[in-house]
């Protein structure tokens, strides 16, 4: 009988214990969320400095950082299509100290374009807040493209099947897909150049080499103000605030057409639900100031906030899209 009321008092000690245990795992949680940030904050720009990503990730860590009275620090880690600087986040410590700002390469399309991805965008992440999408712009050199509409153009290469060239900064990027939702949908076909970046496209559109490509608007908009390129349609499905007198290629007679770039801020998996609130409602104060949103339009970027739930929805939907575009259009996957 002693011996088996030992064995209870031992098995109620360990009990107590263990239920000590929980409240302070419980209550030192609780204070990180309560405390954070105590300390610097890094955000991973997996592409290079002075790419769309990196200015606006700036923008946004610099307003971010005031919101939460810290240091926001960016630094870029690009190659593999933005893989390497995604996949450094989705090791890290989550902790809310080490986050991601990405774009919709290595959050959605890579998934598919890539043979072997070392991370899960869909389940290595927990996804904070879309900030803003990018719309690419169909432009043409009016010198070497004669048209004046996206109709004329249809017609112009449908009589030359697969003698134009279209630029874009590389195979699965967003303006290369958006090149072959484009010849998908109108049963054209062109010839794909990628180019390292934007300047030789540039170079290339003013040249007439490559006279065809649909590019984000903050580089070819001093160029259609002058006259040296002409944008025939915007991809996305409402006009860009920043040329309201383009069409949509949704009104230009393609309906359900619509491509875009986009930029969120992403943490590692494991995360505690309370930073990624508390990081969300701050990046959604940021987007609602008039000055700040007004930066980001000027660079042809659309600021676009919203829940957790709601971007973890649209990276698995854009997963989903781009794989059966990528499947469909046999473009060949990076091994």
């Amino acid at each position: 009988m002693e011996r088996l009321l030992d064995r209870r008092r031992f098995s109620g000690l360990l009990k107590g214990m263990f239920g000590v245990f929980l409240a302070a795992v419980f209550a030192t949680g609780q204070a990180n969320a309560e405390t954070y940030p105590s300390r610097t904050i890094k955000v991973i720009v997996p592409f290079l400095a002075g790419s769309a990503s990196d200015v606006t990730a700036r923008l946004l860590s610099q307003s971010l950082a005031e919101k939460l009275h810290t240091t926001i620090v960016v630094e870029n880690r690009g190659g593999a299509g933005g893989n390497i600087g995604t996949d450094l986040v989705a090791k890290a410590n989550p902790d809310g100290y080490t986050l991601l700002y990405s774009a919709s390469g290595p959050l959605a399309i890579n998934k598919t374009l890539f043979s072997k991805l070392p991370y899960d965008p869909e389940t290595d992440f927990e996804p904070i807040s879309l900030v803003a999408i990018l719309p690419n712009l169909l432009v043409v050199n009016p010198t070497t493209i004669p048209v004046n509409n996206v109709k004329e153009f249809i017609t112009y290469l449908k009589a030359r099947p697969g003698k134009i060239n279209y630029a874009s900064i590389g195979n699965g990027s967003s303006q290369h897909l958006a090149a072959v939702q484009f010849e998908q949908a109108t049963g054209t076909k062109m010839t794909h150049v990628p180019y390292p970046g934007a300047p030789p496209i540039l170079a290339a559109l003013l040249s007439g080499d490559v006279p065809v490509a649909f590019q984000n608007i903050p580089t070819v908009q001093g160029l259609i103000a002058k006259g040296q390129l002409k944008a025939l349609a915007v991809t996305t499905k409402q006009r860009s605030k920043a040329l309201p007198d383009v069409p949509t290629l949704q009104e230009e007679g393609l309906p359900g057409f619509e491509s875009y770039a986009w930029f969120g801020l992403v943490a590692p998996k494991g995360t505690p639900a309370a930073i990624v609130a508390q990081l969300n409602k701050e990046v959604l104060n940021v987007l609602a100031e008039p000055e700040f949103h007004n930066r980001f339009l000027k660079l042809g970027a659309e600021p676009s906030p919203t829940s957790p739930a709601e971007f973890k929805a649209l990276i698995a939907s854009e997963v989903v899209k781009w794989r059966k575009l990528i499947q469909d259009a046999a473009i060949p996957t990076v091994n």
